[in-house]
């Protein structure tokens, strides 16, 4: 017996009027149950990480420290529809994508730091 043999099950004839071997049920199951797991342990916190975020952007107000997901840290001097300006030393400020705000740390992080 090969590899082969376990991987595609042999065919033998059907007797005349007998029931057709293999179930339509079993073989409808085994799809709707992987797409299931795959909801549940892909999709579904993805979809949960990425509204938490919108959230934490939606809650971005000036004087907020943040990290972008470059690594930069610094603290948010105005925010736009699209684009946050963050001044990471004294009087050096940079623009970057909303988006691109990984976290917002704790008031006095950076000063600690």
């Amino acid at each position: 017996m090969s590899l082969l043999d376990f991987l595609i099950p042999t065919a033998y004839a059907q007797s005349a009027g007998g029931q057709p071997q293999g179930g339509g049920f079993g073989m409808l199951l085994f799809p709707v149950i992987l797409i299931a797991i795959m909801y549940f342990l892909m999709i579904r916190p993805q979809m949960k990480r990425q509204k938490e975020h919108q959230a934490m952007l939606g809650k971005l107000s000036r004087g907020d420290e943040v990290i972008t997901t470059g690594g930069v840290a610094g603290v948010v001097t105005d925010i736009g529809d699209n684009f946050v300006t963050v001044e990471v030393a004294d009087n050096v400020r940079i623009r970057v994508q909303k988006s691109a705000i990984g976290n917002v740390l704790p008031k006095g992080t950076l000063k600690s730091a």
